[in-house]
């Protein structure tokens, strides 16, 4: 990926919900990972090639392109989280923002994260900078850079903060989208910068340095559908 400027699309508002205007569609487009021009089929072997890795039982997901956007769906509890490490120099500087076209088709039902039941049909990871942070697990396993989560829910409330179990110390989830949508296109803008700065009580804010996506139907009926489309990086 490299850093471009490329001029926004028209998108039709018909079955569309602008779920945020923290970021102005006149902001200049730095990067952006777009699914939308991909055949119809199994979406691993574009992933494995693009640089993609598919972690925990993400292959259980059935990755694949549909209707302009890479699909995840479940029937049974599973977690699956594909990622993106990106190259030193395809590092992105100054995000001010980022936005996402995305929406749900199932919810899994149980997940409800006012009660611990930290599970999401679809989130997106944003890591920052390479300092590795305590997970929380013992013997330092699974230290990982700071991350900011975005993530659609059923019974969240939206706009809210959340703690996962784990990373505590380096990791936010955020409800952006909340109650039920299925079926529709969800466009969110999400602030980033100040919002990373205010978070982790820090005077500025590392480069992304890798991109995730992800569902989670563990402790839950398992049944769960969602799509994601595309992300654009805002710069400052």
């Amino acid at each position: 990926m490299r850093k471009t400027v490329i001029v926004l699309l028209c998108l039709s508002v018909f079955n569309t919900i602008v779920v945020a205007s923290e970021a102005s569609a006149s902001e200049n487009i730095i990067a952006r990972i777009d699914f939308s021009g991909q055949e119809v089929g199994n979406a691993i072997p574009w992933l494995t090639t693009h640089g993609y890795k598919l972690e925990l039982d993400a292959e259980k997901l059935h990755p694949r392109f549909h209707d302009g956007s890479i699909v995840l769906s479940s029937t049974e509890e599973v977690a699956g989280l594909v990622v993106k490490k990106f190259d030193q120099d395809e590092y992105l500087y100054n995000v001010k923002a980022i936005r996402i076209e995305w929406g749900v088709n199932r919810y899994p039902q149980g997940a409800d994260w006012e009660n611990e039941i930290n599970r999401v049909p679809i989130a997106v990871m944003l890591s920052f900078g390479t300092e590795e942070l305590p997970s929380g697990l013992p013997f330092g396993i699974k230290a990982a850079p700071y991350f900011i989560s975005p993530f659609i829910g059923l019974k969240e409330e939206e706009g809210k903060e959340y703690l996962g179990k784990l990373y505590k110390k380096g990791g936010r989830y955020y409800c952006v989208a909340s109650g039920d949508q299925s079926g529709k296109t969800i466009i969110t803008n999400f602030e980033i910068d100040q919002r990373f700065k205010r978070t982790f009580n820090q005077p500025s804010t590392p480069p992304i340095t890798a991109f995730s996506f992800q569902m989670n139907t563990k402790d839950t009926d398992g049944n769960a559908e969602a799509f994601l489309r595309k992300v654009e990086f805002i710069g400052n």
